[in-house]
């Protein structure tokens, strides 16, 4: 009875409010107040505040509410790790299996890159000379590899 008589006292200072900014000629204004006053009155005479104070008091209503946010909470994690990439234990182990072949291309005996350092004199004392790539073609193993390496 309480909770009807708060509703019906808050809709009535809503659309005394609307009334005040209509007779300022804020129209629009006035239509939203006058809008969301009836809102209270309205679920008072559906029954959703009778329905509302009927589940607020219930130790059971509660439990079910519980219930709801921990199901709730077990979606958004196995979403979570589901996004991260955690997948089952069998996905695990067949990305741990790609990972395995490393950057080296998959006719290759050694990684495609040298060490990066510029040519130097041989044994015998003479300059070496630098390698010449074999063809046009084989410049990319390496970054075909590496694109293969990531799935691409």
């Amino acid at each position: 009875m309480l909770a009807e008589t708060i509703c019906s006292a808050v809709s009535a200072a809503g659309l005394g409010i609307a009334a005040v900014s209509a007779y300022r000629k804020r129209f629009l204004t006035a239509a939203r107040i006058a809008a969301y006053s009836l809102v209270p009155i309205g679920l008072v005479l559906t029954g959703v505040v009778d329905w509302v104070v009927g589940i607020a008091f219930k130790p059971s209503v509660w439990l079910g509410f519980g219930l709801l946010a921990v199901a709730w909470l077990l979606f958004m994690t196995t979403r979570a790790i589901e996004r991260r990439g955690l997948g089952t234990r069998k996905e695990r182990k067949a990305a741990a299996r790609a990972a395995q072949g490393g950057a080296v291309a998959p006719a290759a005996s050694a990684p495609s890159l040298g060490s990066g350092l510029p040519a130097t004199r041989t044994q015998s004392g003479a300059k070496a000379k630098p390698e010449r790539s074999a063809a046009p073609g084989d410049d990319f193993s390496d970054i075909e590899a590496i694109l293969k390496k990531h799935g691409i």
